[in-house]
């Protein structure tokens, strides 16, 4: 779809008058460090804006710069990411962390070929950080923009990404893709709603997995412990069989998070 100029800039004065005054005042928006920003990018992955402010807030202070991310220990890194949920992030996020000291110097490349090789970073990050931290005039696409794309362009009509992408890129307005995203992140978190009937039914999260690996995770966080004690105790707390806790936990140890010596779980430390 090629949109016509007038068509262009008629939605973008709609969406920047609206902005003007619903605009959101997040932490993340008041700095272009691309340190910073790739830690609020990680952290809104698949987590609610109001459970991350206080988390960003806190991580930051506890790892203020790229370098003291990267010389930290897997355990320290997941004790600073209680309460967010998805552990893999936080160890993706340091190892980005050791990759940018390592490979670049310290210094944040500015293009998405580069950025795309950080564990943990696909394009939209990519993208999220060449608008949110070097001001680019790229557009990115993620949930939200994708959902104001379909319902304005397409009638609510589901699309291929590459025609919503094309879309997305005539929108962007020169010089103020900071500011653009900005608005439309805000436009369709606050304003545009999913239609109910959309909407996927989801399995109660006190049955799933993520569930109980939160559970081992916080207990890990407090003080290692024997894998039979641990099992035991979550079996007992919650209902659940020996096996399933055991299955758990061997998740949690193939993807890094938790290791093992003889019997005694425990947090990585390197």
């Amino acid at each position: 779809m090629v949109l016509s100029p007038s068509k262009i800039r008629k939605f973008q004065k709609t969406l920047f008058d609206w902005w003007q005054d619903h605009h959101r005042d997040l932490p993340w928006r008041k700095t272009h460090d691309p340190y910073r920003i790739l830690v609020s990018e990680i952290m809104l992955q698949q987590t609610q804006v109001l459970r991350v402010i206080p988390k960003y807030t806190e991580f930051i202070e506890i790892f203020p710069d790229v370098s003291t991310l990267a010389a930290s220990t897997p355990a320290q890194v997941l004790r600073a990411w209680k309460g967010m949920g998805y552990n893999r992030r936080a160890l993706y996020l340091r190892s980005s962390a050791k990759a940018i000291i390592e490979s670049y110097s310290g210094i944040f490349p500015d293009s998405a070929t580069e950025l795309i090789k950080l564990p943990g970073v696909g394009i939209y990050t990519a993208c999220a950080l060449l608008v949110f931290a070097y001001k680019q005039d790229v557009a990115m696409v993620d949930t939200n923009i994708r959902k104001i794309i379909t319902h304005y362009f397409f009638d609510d009509k589901p699309q291929k990404p590459i025609d919503i992408q094309r879309v997305a890129d005539q929108l962007v307005p020169k010089g103020k893709s900071w500011e653009w995203h900005q608005a439309l992140m805000d436009f369709g978190a606050m304003e545009l709603k999913v239609p109910q009937a959309s909407q996927k039914k989801q399995k109660p999260f006190r049955e799933s997995n993520r569930f109980y690996r939160g559970r081992i995770m916080d207990r890990l966080r407090e003080r290692e412990i024997a894998e039979d004690q641990l099992i035991s105790s979550v079996s007992k707390e919650y209902g659940s069989t020996k096996e399933y806790i055991h299955t758990i936990i061997d998740g949690l140890i193939a993807d890094g998070l938790t290791t093992k010596k003889e019997n005694i779980l425990s947090l990585p430390e390197s």
